[in-house]
């Protein structure tokens, strides 16, 4: 639902109304004013209703289902409210499924509708179907095949309530053609009520007390915060138990801007890329207060060597998650917003004495100030600068996509991020053509807000279609690309780890990829691309006209693609090998 949109009242209209009008109209009563939808055979009825109901939802057109998908989940991100996109049977639904798996994956709500052959021909190998119920039940909460219009009211009103509820996810809403088109006269449903097993817990005061004891005890306390902050919009409780307490946190990137990373207790992000001196905390901490987070290898590495002298209290909505990658003391399933909160409430009402800290926040200024983010000067341009560019021209207060690679960490690493669903990239999953689509439905959704896709030359060219979608539809989604003509993540592998070897990971022209001064060799030319679409452009590779480049890109009224010019030769620092330890991260 857009924030500048009102929703129109519901239809209280009770005459006989076919499948793909049944479900146009429980969409509007979802609240959706935005769907993300490119048409087909099997889906021709319900872009008919989207057509006939042009002034409550507005359709917007993708390039290919990938990039749709990718924006809802954008929307998703950007708002907290489901994202919605629509694809016909076969290869449309297909096209769907790595933003149904990255949405699983990130926990963020969607609603994917797909249109299906008609219900006499399924399991017959008819032309465009395909099992897509099946296919997703690994990566989706729950997954609808509408064989009877009757149900579809009800089914439609439960998905959002399943996609949102707890920990959210995806839902997909199969329905054969037959279905779309068949008439009745509709039956509205009520509130839907899931089963109890599916409403989230709240922790009890007892276990809520004996954290605050351990609190009490502790030297060198930690707060782990992620994804499940931001889900649950938990961001006051945190904020005032943190403050409450005195303790540093750091979070995991799904968490980045939970808790403003220029507060004096954030040590940023933590894991594989992150601050070293977050992970330093984390693996000397003797308390670590994980709250909804599910210690994924990024984070902890050798996981038998995670937090090694900690007593680990680990809340989260998703009992599923604990003690799966890692053992922990104190497993409490519940809302991690009443957690925080009513820890919070009981601090005073115990009378909690706050613990001394004086020695352990010494300690972390002392590895803040010895491993900072820093990167060495060079003649050329580098990722880390234009990053830290953008960041001092929009004053921290753009909400910022990525792709997938190097420039996604940069991005995390340089851009200091002070409010929550401000910082939009995929990370379970990790997409690659992610980075302008999310653009896309983050804009979209937060149309007053400056929205700026940070991306890599190899992500960005995997949707490079959705420029048409920002010029006919008017989303004035900005990207900046950090151009080094190398799959850059996978070439700094190959440089640690494989001997230099290029396998597959050069992009432009082998033959003349040297100085970024050289320009013979970039290949493609993303200025002509965009113009050829019809959107502005400019490259840039010289330094001194970097923060000009950037700002002629924030001045632009429409989508404006920036191609920056990098060396290929940067690495991502520091960097703590797969599987390894924080004894064994790279620094420099």
């Amino acid at each position: 639902m857009s924030a500048t949109k009102e929703v129109e009242l519901p239809s209280q209209d009770t005459r006989e109304m076919n499948g793909a009008d049944i479900l146009v109209e429980s969409l509007v009563r979802e609240g959706v004013t935005d769907i993300f939808a490119y048409p087909g055979g099997a889906s021709m009825e319900m872009h008919q209703s989207l057509a006939k109901a042009k002034d409550r939802i507005r359709t917007i057109l993708p390039r290919h289902e990938q990039g749709g998908s990718f924006a809802a989940e954008g929307y998703a991100r950007a708002t907290g409210r489901p994202g919605v996109c629509m694809a016909t049977s076969g290869p449309g639904a297909t096209n769907l499924m790595t933003a149904i798996a990255d949405a699983y994956m990130d926990s963020t709500p969607l609603i994917c509708v797909t249109g299906q052959v008609y219900s006499k021909f399924i399991g017959k190998a008819a032309f465009q179907e395909t099992d897509f119920f099946g296919m997703t039940l690994p990566v989706v909460k729950h997954s609808y095949l509408v064989l009877d219009i009757n149900d579809l009211a009800r089914i439609v009103k439960e998905a959002f309530k399943v996609a949102t509820t707890g920990r959210p996810g995806p839902v997909v809403i199969d329905i054969p053609k037959d279905v779309q088109q068949a008439k009745i006269v509709p039956e509205w449903p009520a509130e839907i009520n899931l089963r109890d097993s599916k409403v989230p817990n709240k922790a009890s005061d007892t276990e809520l007390k004996n954290i605050l004891h351990l609190i009490e005890e502790a030297k060198r306390p930690m707060v782990y915060y992620g994804g499940g902050i931001v889900s649950a919009e938990a961001y006051d409780e945190l904020g005032a138990f943190i403050e409450k307490t005195g303790i540093p946190c750091s979070s995991t990137l799904m968490g980045v801007g939970a808790f403003p990373e220029t507060h004096t207790l954030s040590l940023k992000w933590f894991g594989m890329h992150g601050s070293a001196y977050g992970n330093l905390a984390v693996h000397n901490c003797d308390l670590l207060l994980a709250f909804g987070v599910r210690f994924d290898d990024r984070i902890t590495g050798d996981v038998s060597k995670f937090a090694p002298q900690a007593e680990i209290v680990h809340i989260d909505v998703d009992a599923s998650e604990h003690n799966k990658n890692k053992i922990v003391h104190h497993p409490i399933c519940g809302d991690i917003g009443h957690a925080m909160g009513r820890m919070v409430e009981l601090m005073d009402q115990i009378d909690f004495s706050k613990p001394h800290l004086e020695a352990w926040l010494d300690q972390i200024g002392e590895w803040k100030r010895e491993f900072p983010f820093e990167y060495e000067d060079s003649p050329h341009i580098l990722g880390q600068e234009a990053v830290r560019v953008l960041y001092e021209l929009t004053k921290g207060e753009a909400i910022i996509t990525t792709g997938v690679g190097q420039h996604q960490m940069w991005a995390a690493q340089y851009y200091d991020f002070a409010h929550p669903r401000h910082h939009i990239s995929s990370l379970g999953l990790g997409s690659m053509g992610y980075g302008y689509p999310s653009a896309l439905g983050a804009k979209v959704a937060c149309p007053d807000k400056e929205v700026i896709d940070i991306d890599g030359d190899g992500s960005f060219v995997m949707n490079v279609q959705e420029l048409a979608t920002a010029k006919i539809e008017k989303i004035a989604a900005k990207a900046m690309i950090l151009n080094n003509q190398h799959l850059g993540m996978v070439m700094q592998w190959e440089d640690r780890f494989y001997d230099s070897i290029r396998g597959n990971t050069i992009l432009g022209d082998e033959d003349n990829i040297g100085s970024p001064e050289n320009l013979d060799g970039l290949y493609p030319n993303y200025v002509e691309i965009a113009n050829g679409f019809g959107l502005p452009a400019r490259r840039v590779h010289k330094k001194d006209e970097l923060r000009d480049a950037v700002q002629e890109m924030l001045d632009s009224d429409e989508a404006f693609v920036l191609d920056v010019i990098t060396p290929y030769t940067e690495h991502v620092l520091p960097m703590i090998p797969a599987g390894r330890t924080v004894d064994q991260m790279i620094v420099k």
